[in-house]
This record gives structure tokens, C-alpha cells and sequence, in this order.
């Protein structure tokens, strides 16, 4: 099915489109590639040992995300704009839980981070802790760092119920693509709520979990291959099978 878009409908439709596969290659760097080279499990000398001697990779992790929170506000934005007239409401759904509590969550947990690496790094002002003790806080932030991620998750699996739901009924982007954001936001849910709440099921409940989450990559995909094929200007149509 072909459906002609608006001038500002098309350009939010580029705009997301590209926003949302930046924000694809760019948040692993902070949210999975980074804590896996750093963390060492359980050990938190190994661990403070690797913020030493590997800073400039927990500065990258840092950057990273907040890169990706600053396009996650833009892609809900142009998110808002493609799909309002599905139903405002919903959208608006979209733009709370999307952007509204989920960055301001990501940005404050970076600070876990930041004093990650200092205690690793140590100062004068913590010379009155012992090297064992800095170790020891800098593990905690760090396992600080990835609970406030898992915070954050929840509303990850939360906006993509109504964003899920405004593709469904939009007309333009196939509904499998709808049906399938409702799976991811079930991922991260069910992530989320083993890792904070019922730990010991985590591991068996995360690997699913991963599969499910999935489920949003068609999402990105769809919008990107979309945004290049709207050209800039003029009149364009955006195809997809329903």
C-alpha cells in the first residue's frame, strides 16, 4: 500500500528514520560493549585495575550515552510529529515515557560512572581511604551504574505499548512491525522487573528477554530504509505492505 505523506510529515519521517539508526549504532557502546570490557564479575580490584589502566574506554562508554539520550529526545520528537494525527493521546504517551522520565534517569546515572573512575583513579582528598576500600566503591558504582540502566528499561519497554500501538493503526507502516514493538516492550519489562525484583530468576529470564527486545529492530529498519527513499523535497511516497 502507497500513501502520500505531508510536507512535515515526510520530514519527520526522515528524521526519524536516520535518528533512530544513529541511536541503533551508537547506545551499545555505552550500554553493552564498555561494562563488558570493564566490569570484571565479582572482583572488584580486577575491575578498578581495568578504570585505570582502560580510563579512555569508560569515557567513551560516557559519551556514548549521552550522545544517544540527546537523539533519543529528537527521535521522540520526530516520532510525535509523523505519528500525532494516529491519535494524540497516544503520542503523547509516547513523548512522556519515551523521553520525559527515561533521559533525565540516564543522564543523572552517568554520574555513577564519573565516580567510578574517580575513586579508581584515586585523589588527595581519598587518601584517607585505603587502595582495597577505593576499589570496592568503584565496584559499587559501576553495579550502581547498571541497576539505574535497568531503572531506565522499564520505561524503554513502557513507550513502545503506544508507539507500538500508533503504528499499528497508522496506515503506512505494515502492522507487523506494531505487533512486534509490543513484544519488545515486553522484553524490557520482563527484564527489568526479574533484574530488580526476582534476581535469581535474571539469567533465564534475561536470555529471553534479549530475543524479545529484538522485536523494536524492525522498527528501525522499516524508518530508516523510509527515510531514503523520501527525497528532501517534493512530493513523495512512502511504500509499505500492510
Amino acid at each position: 500500500m502507497e500513501l502520500s505523506l505531508d510536507p512535515e510529515r515526510r520530514g519527520a519521517l526522515r528524521a526519524a528514520g536516520w535518528l533512530y539508526f544513529l541511536l541503533a549504532l551508537t547506545a551499545p557502546i555505552g550500554l553493552v560493549y564498555v561494562p563488558g570490557k570493564l566490569i570484571a564479575a565479582g572482583d572488584a580490584a580486577a575491575t578498578a585495575e581495568r578504570l585505570r589502566v582502560f580510563g579512555h574506554l569508560l569515557r567513551l562508554g560516557v559519551a556514548s550515552e549521552l550522545v544517544h539520550q540527546v537523539l533519543v529526545i529528537f527521535l521522540v520528537l520526530a516520532l510525535y510529529r509523523l505519528l500525532r494525527s494516529v491519535n494524540e493521546g497516544h503520542a503523547r504517551l509516547v513523548v512522556i515515557l519515551g523521553a520525559l522520565v527515561s533521559v533525565p534517569i540516564m543522564f543523572l546515572n552517568v554520574v555513577n560512572e564519573i565516580a567510578a573512575q574517580m575513586l579508581a583513579s584515586g585523589g588527595g582528598f581519598l587518601t584517607v581511604f585505603s587502595r582495597p576500600q577505593l576499589d570496592a566503591l568503584a565496584y559499587l558504582f559501576l553495579r550502581l551504574h547498571g541497576q539505574g540502566i535497568e531503572i531506565a528499561s522499564i520505561f524503554w519497554g513502557l513507550w513502545l505499548f503506544p508507539l507500538g500501538l500508533l503504528v499499528y493503526r497508522s496506515g503506512f507502516i505494515p502492522r507487523v512491525v506494531g505487533m512486534l514493538l509490543f513484544v519488545a516492550g515486553a522484553g524490557y519489562l520482563a527484564d527489568a522487573f526479574t533484574t530488580l525484583v526476582l534476581a535469581r530468576y535474571q539469567h533465564a529470564v534475561g536470555q529471553v528477554a534479549m530475543i524479545l527486545e529484538m522485536g523494536e529492530l524492525p522498527m528501525v529498519l522499516w524508518l530508516f530504509v523510509a527515510a531514503l527513499r523520501t527525497p528532501v523535497a517534493g512530493e513523495s511516497r512512502v511504500g509499505s505492505e500492510g
